[in-house]
Protein backbone atom coordinates (compact mmCIF):
# COMPACT_ATOMS: atom_id res chain seq x y z
CA UNK A 1 0.00 0.00 0.00
CA UNK A 2 1.39 3.45 -0.89
CA UNK A 3 1.26 5.48 2.14
CA UNK A 4 1.21 9.47 1.92
CA UNK A 5 0.73 12.13 4.40
CA UNK A 6 -0.70 15.21 3.41
CA UNK A 7 -0.33 18.90 5.77
CA UNK A 8 -3.12 21.41 4.22
CA UNK A 9 -1.56 24.71 4.69
CA UNK A 10 -3.94 28.21 3.80
CA UNK A 11 -2.61 31.34 4.46
CA UNK A 12 -5.79 33.07 5.22
CA UNK A 13 -6.42 32.54 9.01
CA UNK A 14 -9.76 34.22 10.32
CA UNK A 15 -8.26 34.35 13.77
CA UNK A 16 -4.43 34.05 13.02
CA UNK A 17 -3.27 35.31 9.72
CA UNK A 18 -0.34 33.84 8.04
CA UNK A 19 -0.09 31.01 10.37
CA UNK A 20 1.62 28.76 9.12
CA UNK A 21 4.64 30.93 8.46
CA UNK A 22 4.40 32.54 11.96
CA UNK A 23 7.90 31.48 14.16
CA UNK A 24 8.27 28.97 17.13
CA UNK A 25 11.61 28.55 18.20
CA UNK A 26 13.20 29.94 15.37
CA UNK A 27 11.13 27.58 12.49
CA UNK A 28 7.81 28.18 11.09
CA UNK A 29 4.66 26.50 12.29
CA UNK A 30 4.70 24.54 8.96
CA UNK A 31 8.11 23.34 9.21
CA UNK A 32 7.87 22.35 12.51
CA UNK A 33 4.51 20.11 11.33
CA UNK A 34 6.53 19.15 8.50
CA UNK A 35 9.58 17.92 10.39
CA UNK A 36 7.67 15.99 13.09
CA UNK A 37 5.50 14.33 9.64
CA UNK A 38 8.97 13.77 8.17
CA UNK A 39 9.98 11.27 11.23
CA UNK A 40 7.08 8.99 10.43
CA UNK A 41 8.43 5.36 9.83
CA UNK A 42 5.38 3.84 7.49
CA UNK A 43 5.22 7.00 5.23
CA UNK A 44 6.27 6.84 1.21
CA UNK A 45 6.07 10.80 1.23
CA UNK A 46 5.00 14.00 2.94
CA UNK A 47 3.22 16.47 0.62
CA UNK A 48 2.38 20.12 2.15
CA UNK A 49 -0.70 21.50 0.17
CA UNK A 50 -1.33 25.56 0.38
CA UNK A 51 -2.94 28.02 -1.55
CA UNK A 52 0.02 30.25 -1.34
CA UNK A 53 3.42 31.50 -2.66
CA UNK A 54 4.52 32.25 -0.03
CA UNK A 55 4.20 28.79 2.25
CA UNK A 56 5.66 27.21 -1.38
CA UNK A 57 9.05 29.38 -1.08
CA UNK A 58 8.71 28.27 2.23
CA UNK A 59 8.54 24.81 1.98
CA UNK A 60 11.14 25.23 -0.92
CA UNK A 61 13.46 26.85 1.73
CA UNK A 62 13.60 23.53 3.72
CA UNK A 63 13.29 20.90 1.39
CA UNK A 64 9.71 20.00 1.59
CA UNK A 65 7.57 18.59 -1.19
CA UNK A 66 4.96 21.60 -1.81
CA UNK A 67 2.01 21.63 -4.05
CA UNK A 68 -0.48 24.78 -4.97
CA UNK A 69 -4.13 23.79 -4.97
CA UNK A 70 -6.84 26.07 -6.16
CA UNK A 71 -8.37 28.85 -3.90
CA UNK A 72 -11.38 26.98 -4.16
CA UNK A 73 -11.06 24.57 -1.67
CA UNK A 74 -13.75 24.71 1.35
CA UNK A 75 -11.57 22.90 3.70
CA UNK A 76 -8.75 21.12 4.55
CA UNK A 77 -9.63 17.56 3.15
CA UNK A 78 -10.71 19.49 -0.04
CA UNK A 79 -6.58 20.69 -0.29
CA UNK A 80 -5.63 17.47 0.58
CA UNK A 81 -7.93 15.47 -1.90
CA UNK A 82 -6.80 17.67 -4.71
CA UNK A 83 -2.97 17.46 -3.67
CA UNK A 84 -3.22 13.62 -3.82
CA UNK A 85 -5.59 13.04 -6.81
CA UNK A 86 -3.90 12.31 -9.69
CA UNK A 87 -1.44 9.93 -7.54
CA UNK A 88 -0.26 6.32 -6.69
CA UNK A 89 -2.16 6.90 -2.79
CA UNK A 90 -3.85 4.14 -0.89
CA UNK A 91 -4.10 5.36 2.40
CA UNK A 92 -4.00 9.53 3.20
CA UNK A 93 -3.11 10.87 6.33
CA UNK A 94 -4.10 14.32 6.71
CA UNK A 95 -1.96 15.92 9.26
CA UNK A 96 -3.40 19.46 10.17
CA UNK A 97 -0.85 22.25 9.72
CA UNK A 98 -1.48 23.92 12.80
CA UNK A 99 -0.53 20.60 15.06
CA UNK A 100 3.05 21.34 16.01
CA UNK A 101 3.19 18.70 18.70
CA UNK A 102 1.79 15.66 16.66
CA UNK A 103 4.39 12.61 16.98
CA UNK A 104 5.38 10.58 14.10
CA UNK A 105 4.36 7.47 16.49
CA UNK A 106 0.80 8.47 16.13
CA UNK A 107 1.04 9.13 12.58
CA UNK A 108 2.16 5.22 12.60
CA UNK A 109 -0.45 4.47 14.44
CA UNK A 110 -3.22 5.31 12.14
CA UNK A 111 -1.06 4.23 9.26
CA UNK A 112 -1.17 0.70 11.05
CA UNK A 113 -4.51 0.35 11.82
CA UNK A 114 -5.98 1.35 8.19
CA UNK A 115 -3.26 -1.10 6.46
CA UNK A 116 -4.82 -4.14 9.24
CA UNK A 117 -8.58 -3.02 9.62
CA UNK A 118 -11.22 -2.45 6.89
CA UNK A 119 -12.13 0.88 7.93
CA UNK A 120 -12.88 3.78 5.71
CA UNK A 121 -11.65 6.55 7.99
CA UNK A 122 -9.65 7.10 11.42
CA UNK A 123 -8.70 9.55 13.87
CA UNK A 124 -7.13 10.09 17.12
CA UNK A 125 -8.13 11.25 20.51
CA UNK A 126 -6.83 11.76 23.75
CA UNK A 127 -8.21 12.30 27.62
CA UNK A 128 -9.18 15.44 28.99
CA UNK A 129 -7.05 16.24 31.16
CA UNK A 130 -8.45 19.52 32.96
CA UNK A 131 -11.76 21.80 32.96
CA UNK A 132 -10.29 24.43 30.63
CA UNK A 133 -10.09 21.97 27.91
CA UNK A 134 -13.46 20.68 28.93
CA UNK A 135 -15.29 23.59 28.01
CA UNK A 136 -13.36 26.01 25.62
CA UNK A 137 -14.63 25.49 22.23
CA UNK A 138 -11.26 25.56 20.34
CA UNK A 139 -11.03 21.75 21.86
CA UNK A 140 -12.96 19.63 20.19
CA UNK A 141 -14.56 16.79 22.03
CA UNK A 142 -15.66 13.38 20.76
CA UNK A 143 -18.27 10.77 22.18
CA UNK A 144 -17.10 7.14 21.61
CA UNK A 145 -18.97 3.94 21.51
CA UNK A 146 -17.96 0.41 23.18
CA UNK A 147 -16.07 -0.38 20.20
CA UNK A 148 -14.26 2.59 19.59
CA UNK A 149 -16.12 4.02 16.82
CA UNK A 150 -17.28 8.31 17.53
CA UNK A 151 -20.81 8.48 18.24
CA UNK A 152 -20.68 12.15 17.91
CA UNK A 153 -17.98 15.29 18.03
CA UNK A 154 -18.45 18.71 19.58
CA UNK A 155 -17.09 22.03 20.46
CA UNK A 156 -19.41 21.89 23.71
CA UNK A 157 -18.51 20.29 26.42
CA UNK A 158 -20.15 16.29 25.82
CA UNK A 159 -21.08 14.30 27.64
CA UNK A 160 -22.79 16.53 30.04
CA UNK A 161 -21.40 14.80 33.48
CA UNK A 162 -24.08 14.57 36.04
CA UNK A 163 -23.77 12.57 39.66
CA UNK A 164 -20.14 12.58 39.96
CA UNK A 165 -19.68 10.68 36.52
CA UNK A 166 -16.03 9.42 36.08
CA UNK A 167 -14.19 12.07 33.95
CA UNK A 168 -12.50 8.75 32.06
CA UNK A 169 -14.88 9.06 29.52
CA UNK A 170 -13.97 12.74 28.18
CA UNK A 171 -11.93 12.26 25.53
CA UNK A 172 -10.67 15.64 23.00
CA UNK A 173 -10.32 14.83 19.68
CA UNK A 174 -6.94 15.46 17.74
CA UNK A 175 -6.54 16.82 14.42
CA UNK A 176 -5.06 14.34 11.95
CA UNK A 177 -7.18 11.56 9.96
CA UNK A 178 -6.10 8.33 7.82
CA UNK A 179 -8.71 8.07 4.42
CA UNK A 180 -8.72 5.11 2.13
CA UNK A 181 -8.10 6.69 -1.00
CA UNK A 182 -11.44 6.03 -2.36
CA UNK A 183 -12.96 6.78 0.42
CA UNK A 184 -11.44 10.40 0.40
CA UNK A 185 -12.89 10.73 -2.94
CA UNK A 186 -16.20 10.07 -1.74
CA UNK A 187 -16.10 12.20 0.97
CA UNK A 188 -15.28 14.91 -0.69
CA UNK A 189 -18.19 15.17 -2.96
CA UNK A 190 -20.67 14.68 -0.41
CA UNK A 191 -22.67 18.35 0.37
CA UNK A 192 -22.01 19.80 3.76
CA UNK A 193 -24.08 19.10 5.78
CA UNK A 194 -26.18 20.85 8.43
CA UNK A 195 -24.25 19.32 11.88
CA UNK A 196 -21.08 19.93 9.78
CA UNK A 197 -22.30 23.70 9.61
CA UNK A 198 -23.41 24.22 13.15
CA UNK A 199 -19.95 22.87 14.54
CA UNK A 200 -17.88 23.67 11.69
CA UNK A 201 -16.50 20.59 12.10
CA UNK A 202 -16.34 18.89 8.75
CA UNK A 203 -15.88 15.21 10.27
CA UNK A 204 -19.37 15.45 11.45
CA UNK A 205 -20.47 15.39 7.42
CA UNK A 206 -18.93 12.06 7.69
CA UNK A 207 -21.74 11.06 10.58
CA UNK A 208 -24.59 12.69 9.30
CA UNK A 209 -23.66 10.42 6.17
CA UNK A 210 -24.04 7.40 8.29
CA UNK A 211 -20.51 6.07 7.59
CA UNK A 212 -18.29 5.63 10.72
CA UNK A 213 -15.43 6.92 12.15
CA UNK A 214 -12.53 5.14 14.31
CA UNK A 215 -11.10 7.17 16.96
CA UNK A 216 -7.69 5.82 18.42
CA UNK A 217 -6.93 6.48 21.80
CA UNK A 218 -3.61 7.94 23.04
CA UNK A 219 -1.96 10.46 25.32
CA UNK A 220 -1.12 13.71 23.95
CA UNK A 221 -0.47 16.31 26.13
CA UNK A 222 -0.12 18.79 22.63
CA UNK A 223 -2.65 21.51 21.55
CA UNK A 224 -3.11 23.03 18.02
CA UNK A 225 -2.36 26.60 17.45
CA UNK A 226 -5.44 28.24 16.72
CA UNK A 227 -4.91 31.74 18.11
CA UNK A 228 -2.36 33.99 19.23
CA UNK A 229 -2.41 32.76 23.24
CA UNK A 230 -1.67 29.23 21.52
CA UNK A 231 1.33 30.61 19.90
CA UNK A 232 2.48 32.58 22.77
CA UNK A 233 1.90 28.90 24.83
CA UNK A 234 3.41 26.72 21.70
CA UNK A 235 6.59 29.08 22.06
CA UNK A 236 7.19 28.63 26.30
CA UNK A 237 6.61 25.04 25.77
CA UNK A 238 9.58 24.89 23.04
CA UNK A 239 11.64 27.07 24.28
CA UNK A 240 11.94 25.13 27.42
CA UNK A 241 12.37 22.00 24.98
CA UNK A 242 15.60 23.67 23.35
CA UNK A 243 16.67 25.26 26.79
Amino acid sequence: MKKIIVIPARYESTRLPGKPLLEISGRSLIRLVYERASESRLKDGVIIATDDERIMSAASSFGAEAVMTSASCKSGTDRVFEAVKDRDADLIINVQGDEPFIRPDMIDLLFSVMENESLNVATLCAPVTDDNEYSNPNTVKVVLDKNGFALYFSRSPIPYLRNGTSRSILYKHIGIYGFKGDFLKQFVSMPKSRLEEAESLEQLRILENGYRIKVLTTHYNGFGIDTMEDLERARLVLDRKVM
